[in-house]
């Protein structure tokens, strides 16, 4: 009988506070990325930004394929790389698994083979390290395709093999790289939940670079938003949903968002228009409200909404089971309308309507 080896397992000293204590800093040229991220034992973490943002140099720093300039990464209380003491670890020597977005298996090498290759690189036998690697197959459901090389598989299996193979190694920091962007939509929502599964059993940190709210919302514990190369907001999912502070976080949530002076029951925007809210607050404020709020009129309404203003259609796209109208006007925004309101209203770009928002359907909070 066969004895499927222990996993092996990357040296972790006893360590009080997070798994992963970094300060990444790294200049390049006309951009300066400066992150810090701290990341607990088990706990997921989605780095989200808009493209040009600085997950991609994150990420790199950490995996050590880019040299911070400054600033720190530990791991279990051990440093990678300090610049100011001179410590760097290669990429080779770092308990890091990675998931790249294209997976880079190595097309000459079987599925069985490819996950065996960190663990030869650890220092098991050619026996032992294929049969910990067959284990992990069986475990992500591809028993059955040991044998396969990659052009033999389909891209959800392809993940799947390149996922064994970043957590064969257990790995004190588990990086993926928007690790589902390569799949069409079915495979997508099968693969998410099955990578879910796996995520929540990893006893490490892990960290999740994503542009996709849904992948970010359904597999991490915490957000950290980035823009420019700065962290602007971070929190859980409620926390950065229900309050963006950015109008990159309030597209990415789906709201609209405002921000000006509040007095009272009122917001103050710096255009001059102003909004009627029902929370009271004074001072810096972000005023939100969801696209599904907006009300859209051929005429200025009567009735209790508070907030309206004239508005001009600047375009219309399916969203979902809606449209998803874009208004210019005092304010940009969005509206979400039926299909048979927008036929009833005969909706087109560059028609004039009257936009219609209560009060209580805004939420105002401290800037």
């Amino acid at each position: 009988m066969t004895t499927v080896p222990e996993p092996v397992t990357a040296a972790r000293a006893p360590v009080d506070g997070p798994m992963l204590d970094a300060h990444l800093v790294v200049d390049r040229g006309t951009f300066r990325l400066e992150v810090a991220l701290r990341i607990a034992a088990g706990e997921v973490v989605a780095l989200l930004g808009p493209n040009g943002a600085g997950k991609t140099t994150a990420l790199r720093a950490l995996a050590g394929l880019q040299p911070l300039t400054d600033g720190h990464l530990a791991l279990s209380g051990g440093d990678l790389d300090r610049p100011e003491r001179r410590v760097w670890t290669p990429p080779e020597d770092r308990p890091i698994g990675v998931v790249f977005q294209d997976y880079l298996l190595f097309p000459h090498l079987t599925a069985v083979d490819n996950v065996a290759f960190g663990l030869r690189r650890r220092g098991l036998d050619r026996r032992a390290a294929r049969a910990r690697a067959e284990s992990w197959l069986a475990r992500v459901g591809l028993a059955d395709h040991g044998r396969r090389k990659p052009r033999q598989l389909s891209g959800g299996q392809a993940q799947r093999v390149a996922l064994a193979r970043a957590l064969a190694v257990d790995p004190t920091l588990l990086l993926l790289d928007e690790p589902l962007a390569a799949l069409d939509a079915r495979t997508r929502l099968d693969t998410r939940a099955e990578l879910h599964r796996h995520l929540t059993a990893h006893p490490g940190a892990t960290l999740l670079v994503t542009h996709d709210p849904l992948d970010a919302l359904v597999l991490a514990d915490r957000l950290v938003i980035v823009e420019d190369g700065r962290v602007v907001q971070e929190g859980d999912a409620a926390a950065v949903t229900a309050r963006p502070r950015t109008d990159y976080v309030a597209r990415l949530v789906g709201l609209n968002l405002y921000r000006g002076r509040a007095d009272g029951h009122t917001v103050h925007l710096a255009d001059g228009f102003t909004l009627a809210c029902a929370d009271r607050l004074d001072g810096d404020a972000f005023v939100v409200f969801p696209p599904a709020a907006v009300a859209l009129h051929p005429q200025r309404p009567d009735g209790s909404a508070r907030n309206t203003w004239p508005a001009t259609i600047t375009g219309i796209q399916r969203h979902g089971d809606n449209l998803r109208v874009q208004l210019a006007g005092p304010i940009t925004a969005a509206a979400d309308v039926t299909p048979a309101a927008a036929a009833h209203l005969r909706l087109t770009p560059g028609q004039q309507v009257w936009a219609a928002v209560k009060a209580t359907e805004t939420q105002a909070y401290p800037a």
